[in-house]
C-alpha cells in the first residue's frame, strides 16, 4: 500500500505529492491576472509646497489596483511632482499609458511570476518607469497578501523595522520655516530638515538656508535641494558659502546632463553632492560612480521603474562607495509604504529616507495611514503592502467622481 503526502502550498498554485514509492508533481493552473485600474487620485496639501520648478497646492496619485482570479487584488501607486515639471511623466500620462498598453499586456499573465510581467511590460512599453512601478507594486502586494507574507519578506527579508525621515520645509519664509522646524523638532517627530531652494536669487536663497541652519544649529541636519536649479559657477560660489554655513548636504546643485561639473563640484567642497534627478537606474549610477559625480545616491522606486530596479540601482552605488539615500516623489500612503519596504532591505541606509509624503496631504485614501514617532516611519508588518484602502475616500478624491 502506498502512502502520499500532500502538501497545498497556497490556493491556486501547485501541489507537491510524495509517495513512499516515486515523488510526482501535479500542477495547478496559475493564479492570472484578470484586471487592471489606474485612477487620478487628487489630494489638497497642508500648505503651498514650493519647489525650484513649480509650487504645489494639490498632490495628484495614480492608484492601481490590480485583480486576480483567486479575488486578491494588489494595489500600488505612481505620482509625479508638479505635474510634468520634474520628469518626463505625468499622473495623466501614466494612466493613459497604463489603460492604453500595459493593462492589456498584463492581462492573463501569471500573477505570481512578477519578473516575467515585468519583462512583459518591457517588451511592450520603453521608459515609463513611472506606471511600471506602481504595477509592479500592485503584483508584489498581491503576492504578498496571496502568500501571507509582507512585501519587504518577498524581497528576502527586511534588516529594519523603521526608517529615519526627513521634513521638507518649503513654504518660502524663514521665519515660519524655523517656527515649523522648532515645532517638529519639540514634538520629535522629525530632526532632520530638507530646504528646497532655486526659485530666489542665489544671495537670497543662501542667506535663507544659513538663518536656518543658525537657529537650529546642532539640534538637527539641514540639507539643501537646487533640483538643477543653478549653474556650475553659481552652485561653486553657493555651495562654498552653504559649507561654510554648516550644511550638511547639497542635492542636484546643476542640471542632470552635467555629470562633469557634478564631478568638480564633489571634488572641491567637503559637504557632500546628491545626485536626485541624474539618476534613474543602475546605469546611472553606474556613469556617476565612474566620474565621481557624487557622493550620495537618492534612491527612488518611481524613477527606478519598479523595487526590484531600486533595488540594483542601489548595489552599483553600494558597490561604488557611494552613501544612500530613500527618495520620495511626495507619494501618497501607498507609494510611500511600497518604498519604505523596499529600504528597508538595504544594508546601508547612511542618509536615511524622506517618505514624509502622507504627511504633507490634507487626507488619505488608506484606512491605515503610516506611522511616524521618534523622528521614524514604523514598516506595516502585515500581508504585502500592509495597507487597505478607504473605499469611501478613495471615491470621494477620485477624479472621475
Amino acid at each position: 500500500m502506498q502512502t502520499h503526502i500532500v502538501l497545498d502550498l497556497a490556493p491556486g498554485r501547485k501541489r507537491y505529492c510524495a509517495s513512499s514509492d516515486q515523488p510526482a508533481l501535479e500542477s495547478m493552473n496559475p493564479v492570472t491576472i484578470n484586471a487592471v485600474e489606474a485612477i487620478l487620485v487628487d489630494l489638497p496639501t497642508i500648505r503651498a509646497h514650493q519647489l525650484a520648478m513649480a509650487v504645489m497646492q494639490r498632490q495628484t496619485l495614480v492608484i492601481v489596483r490590480l485583480r486576480c482570479s483567486d479575488g486578491i487584488e494588489g494595489i500600488g501607486e505612481a505620482t509625479t511632482i508638479g505635474g510634468l515639471s520634474y520628469g518626463e511623466e505625468s499622473p495623466e500620462g501614466i494612466k493613459l499609458a497604463i489603460d492604453t498598453y500595459l493593462a492589456p499586456a498584463l492581462a492573463g499573465l501569471d500573477a505570481s511570476n512578477i519578473h516575467a510581467a515585468m519583462r512583459r511590460l518591457e517588451n511592450v512599453a520603453r521608459g515609463n518607469r513611472f506606471a511600471k512601478s506602481a504595477l509592479e507594486s500592485a503584483l508584489l502586494d498581491a503576492q504578498g497578501k496571496r502568500l501571507g507574507v509582507s512585501l519587504s519578506t518577498l524581497l528576502g527579508g527586511a534588516v529594519r523595522d523603521r526608517l529615519p525621515v526627513l521634513w521638507t520645509l518649503a513654504s518660502g519664509d524663514t521665519a515660519r520655516d524655523i517656527e515649523e522646524a522648532e515645532s517638529l523638532l519639540a514634538s520629535r517627530r522629525h530632526n532632520t530638515f530638507k530646504l528646497k531652494v532655486g526659485r530666489r536669487a542665489v544671495a537670497d536663497d543662501v542667506a535663507h538656508v544659513s538663518r536656518i541652519k543658525q537657529a537650529l544649529g546642532d539640534r538637527a541636519r539641514v540639507t539643501v535641494d537646487v533640483n538643477q536649479a543653478w549653474n556650475e559657477a553659481d552652485a561653486a560660489g553657493a555651495i562654498a558659502r552653504l559649507e561654510a554655513a554648516g550644511v550638511d548636504l547639497i542635492e542636484q546643485p546643476i542640471p542632470r546632463a552635467n555629470l562633469a561639473g557634478m564631478a568638480r563640484l564633489a571634488a572641491r567642497f567637503v559637504v557632500p553632492i546628491m545626485a536626485d534627478e541624474a539618476v534613474n537606474g543602475p546605469e546611472d549610477a553606474l556613469a556617476i560612480a565612474r566620474q565621481g559625480a557624487a557622493d550620495v545616491l537618492a534612491l527612488k522606486i518611481a524613477k527606478s521603474g519598479g523595487i526590484h530596479e531600486m533595488l540594483r540601482t542601489a548595489a552599483v552605488g553600494d558597490a561604488a562607495g557611494l552613501s544612500l539615500y530613500g527618495g520620495t516623489m511626495l507619494e501618497g500612503s501607498v507609494g510611500s509604504i511600497a518604498s519604505a519596504h523596499g529600504f528597508a532591505c538595504l544594508p546601508r541606509l547612511s542618509w536615511g529616507t524622506e517618505l514624509f509624503g502622507p504627511l504633507l496631504l490634507k487626507d488619505d485614501i488608506v484606512a491605515n495611514p503610516p506611522r511616524y514617532s521618534d523622528f521614524e516611519m514604523e514598516i506595516p508588518t502585515g500581508p504585502g503592502l500592509g495597507l487597505e484602502l478607504d473605499e469611501d475616500k478613495l471615491a470621494f478624491y477620485r477624479r472621475d467622481r
